[in-house]
């Protein structure tokens, strides 16, 4: 993901309203604003079912670019919207870099996401280096793997933490 670099543009936090991030992305890159919300994925399991989401890695904040000739009173009225943070009344530009590196390690973390059929590593446990087959998710915290054990297939249920995706 990749976003245009405005001339002497800086990037600003702004608050949202409740549970409003993705509505006030919306309106503000509607009006032409660049905007950036970090997003990851979860899986959750929801009415029986497990489901991945993508959710905002800053709940109720999101980076908005803006010149210093910008046009800033559009933003009061924005739906969605709450403030510019600001300190000492001053909003206090972010440095590009931070940006970047939210960026670059979403794109890593989305590389990264486990699908059924990838081969994990056991990093911890009584099955320590052992590596098997990446099933799916068992509630919230744990991960179900298919492990070849004395010549035969056996599904093991283990802590989300205890694995690690192969390259």
């Amino acid at each position: 993901m990749s976003y245009s670099k405005l001339q002497n543009a800086a990037w600003y936090l702004a608050q949202c309203k409740p549970r409003q991030d993705e509505r006030a992305q919306q309106h503000l890159e509607n009006q032409g604003y660049t905007c950036y919300r970090p997003q990851y994925r979860r899986e959750r399991v929801l009415r029986g079912r497990l489901q991945a989401q993508m959710e905002s890695l800053f709940p109720g904040y999101l980076f908005i670019q803006l010149a210093g000739d910008s046009n800033w009173s559009p933003l009061r009225s924005t739906r969605g919207l709450s403030r510019i943070v600001a300190f000492n009344g001053q909003p206090h530009p972010l440095p590009a870099s931070l940006i970047e590196q939210l960026q670059q390690r979403q794109a890593s973390n989305e590389q990264a996401y486990l699908q059924p059929g990838h081969r994990v590593r056991i990093i911890e446990g009584p099955f320590a280096e052992l590596e098997g087959i990446y099933q799916g998710m068992s509630g919230e915290q744990r991960v179900i793997v298919l492990l070849n054990l004395l010549q035969q297939t056996q599904t093991l249920e283990i802590p989300i933490t205890s694995i690690s995706k192969n390259a």
